[in-house]
């Protein structure tokens, strides 16, 4: 039996973020001016077909299931990656931080910045709409973030985190991390992430913060076929 977060794009967008899915019954996607994640309900030829039919000829999708990802002929495939998903493996504690306060609409074009530095994986100027998220600022500088992304229930995603590398190796990213995940158990919700599977300083810190390796993913990135 598949577990909810085999596909997570598709099972946040059909209950946590139903509000926010574009598409039908047979497949959705997140706005693109949100994140570029969808999915098709199945690999049959119908939600296939309405998987194809979703992005428009300059957009690009990202598509991230456990199983090997069907790819409709109408898509061509961009990049594809392989990442983990970790879980964790208990309740994390929540913190406070004098240091720590919740971002808000007016800080959305910093933190595209703070993410468009450091890559912390797909970002727009309307993450905000996925989940709270929270900053660490100096010098009413923005230098560390770290939020929420997919939803499914009884599971939250953390995403977004990063650190300038002006103001790496403070302890900033781990202080957010831990922040982060505090709150999303507080809510009584189980923390997930995902990372590329080369990325191991990044995996071995998560263990060492709480969190096993649930399942290996696939990351496919598409946009439509252009016609010959």
């Amino acid at each position: 039996m598949s577990h909810i977060l085999d596909r997570p794009a598709w099972n946040a967008l059909r209950t946590a973020h139903a509000t926010l899915a574009e598409g039908s019954e047979r497949a959705r996607r997140y706005p693109p001016s949100i994140v570029p994640f969808a999915a098709a309900a199945d690999d049959t030829a119908e939600s296939l077909e309405a998987l194809e039919n979703l992005p428009a000829a300059d957009e690009v999708m990202a598509l991230v299931e456990a199983c090997p990802i069907t790819i409709p002929q109408g898509l061509t495939v961009l990049s594809e990656s392989r990442l983990v998903q970790m879980i964790a493996e208990r309740p994390h504690e929540r913190i406070s931080d004098s240091r720590i306060a919740p971002l808000t609409e007016g800080d959305a074009a910093e933190m595209l910045a703070l993410a468009t530095l450091t890559k912390p994986g797909p970002f727009t100027l309307r993450a905000q709409s996925l989940g709270t998220f929270w900053g660490v600022k100096i010098d009413g500088r923005l230098v560390a973030m770290a939020g929420q992304r997919m939803r499914q229930p009884g599971f939250a995603e953390l995403s977004g985190l990063c650190t300038h590398p002006d103001f790496q190796g403070r302890g900033l990213g781990t202080l957010l991390f831990r922040f982060v995940a505090g709150e999303i158990s507080a809510r009584d919700e189980t923390v997930y992430l995902h990372a590329f599977a080369a990325n191991t300083p990044a995996i071995s810190l998560y263990k060492t913060l709480g969190f096993r390796l649930r399942t290996e993913m696939n990351l496919s990135v598409v946009t439509r076929r252009q016609a010959a």
